[in-house]
């Protein structure tokens, strides 16, 4: 899942280029012979495809951040929708289901460019002690390409860099002066750390802000949000209302007639899911190791006048040890982060054996790992809906539902 096209040579060998398209015909220039395969640079399309398009962004193919802008809009959307297929199908036993009338076309978002609402640019000096602040060179692990403006990220952010940058760079020139004025007075222990840095801008119903500890807040639906500025919240406002009312509805959904009363929202956050979800349900518990993060669930729930929704902290061993009711009648909502879950907490959602379980996933390879496991121990895949939180990306998230299938049940994650 990324923006290499495979170039296939007169023998079997895969070329792989970067930003070529499948279908193109490209002059390419290889710089490295693999065992299987080789890698090569773009020199020159010589027959574009029909889906290729002009980027905005004059530094796309340099800056790391965008690898679909060369990409017409439904043709992302297409090929994104192909990745996770893909990905299914070769994903144990999820490779004798009916993959592709189990995905579903990628949803689009309403905003293509201008959407993204939260960006870290890196900050180092080169050499020459010129100050770099912006994201990763493609092709290299740490250098970085100085972006004055990013295309993808909201109007308020790129009107917010520019004096962002520069008081970067002052307080870093102030720090190296504080540092020289240490060793100068004989503080050798002191050390020039302050070479390099991750910034943050996230742009919240406040404005935009800096500081990732400052509370900020987001209006999703009815909802109005707080949680810390640094922490994890999806960085698209624009597609995040049609994510979010997919999975309250697929949550809620009855099965043969029954719906189920309970919900648990395991990774909550600062509730997103819970809170909206928690009008059609009776009880609605909300797990999260983090404690911040509960603390703002918490705080989430009574600013919203939300009284059937509780957030607890779960430990990893013991992570449904505190809910009170048990799995049947049960819908239960994880959202993890891009490594899925680990064995620990697949074995316990099993053994609590929910009717429905909704998997909301930033990495589609451990969704695919993570549903062989819940399939093989009794779930029955209904159906994965990509959504397209991160036009221009190689990125895509995913919900997939399924079923407790309660005539196939194989002990044994």
């Amino acid at each position: 899942a990324d923006a290499d096209a495979d170039a296939n040579a007169p023998r079997p060998w895969v070329v792989m280029v970067p930003f070529a398209l499948p279908g193109e015909t490209v002059r390419v220039r290889v710089y490295r012979n693999c065992r299987s395969y080789s890698q090569a640079d773009l020199v020159e399309v010589l027959q574009p495809s029909k889906t290729r398009t002009a980027p905005v962004c004059a530094l796309f193919t340099q800056c790391d951040g965008c690898q679909y802008q060369h990409l017409d809009y439904s043709a992302q959307l297409a090929w994104k929708t192909q990745q996770v297929a893909y990905l299914l199908e070769r994903a144990g036993k999820l490779s004798d289901l009916p993959i592709s009338a189990i995905i579903r076309p990628a949803v689009g978002s309403p905003k293509q460019f201008g959407y993204r609402t939260k960006i870290t640019p890196h900050f180092q000096y080169t050499a020459e002690g010129v100050p770099e602040i912006g994201f990763r060179l493609h092709g290299t692990k740490s250098k970085i390409v100085d972006v004055p403006l990013c295309p993808i990220a909201s109007d308020a952010i790129n009107e917010a860099l520019p004096a962002v940058r520069e008081a970067a760079v002052e307080s870093n020139e102030r720090k190296k002066l504080e540092v020289a004025l240490h060793k100068a007075a004989g503080r050798r222990d002191i050390r020039n750390r302050m070479t390099g840095a991750t910034l943050l801008l996230r742009h919240a119903n406040e404005g935009v802000v800096t500081d990732c500890k400052v509370q900020v807040t987001e209006t999703v639906g009815d909802l109005t949000l707080a949680f810390q500025a640094g922490s994890f919240f999806q960085n698209n406002p624009h597609t995040l209302p049609l994510l979010v009312d997919h999975v309250v509805r697929h949550a809620v959904a009855t099965k043969g007639g029954r719906q189920c009363t309970q919900l648990i929202d395991a990774y909550c956050g600062s509730g997103l899911f819970a809170l909206s979800a928690a009008k059609y349900f009776e009880e609605v518990v909300g797990i999260e190791t983090a404690k911040p993060s509960v603390d703002s669930a918490k705080a989430n729930a009574a600013a919203n006048g939300i009284k059937n929704a509780r957030f607890i902290g779960g430990s990893a061993e013991s992570i449904f040890a505190q809910v009170p009711f048990s799995g049947q009648d049960t819908s239960v909502v994880i959202d993890p982060p891009r490594r899925g879950c680990d064995q620990l907490f697949l074995t316990q959602l099993l053994n609590f054996r929910p009717q429905r379980i909704v998997y909301v996933s930033c990495g589609p390879d451990t969704l695919a790992r993570d549903l062989v496991v819940l399939v093989n121990g009794g779930y029955e895949l209904k159906h994965v809906q990509p959504f397209d939180m991160f036009p221009q990306t190689r990125h895509i998230e995913s919900v997939a539902v399924l079923e407790l299938n309660e005539e196939d049940v194989d002990e044994t994650p």
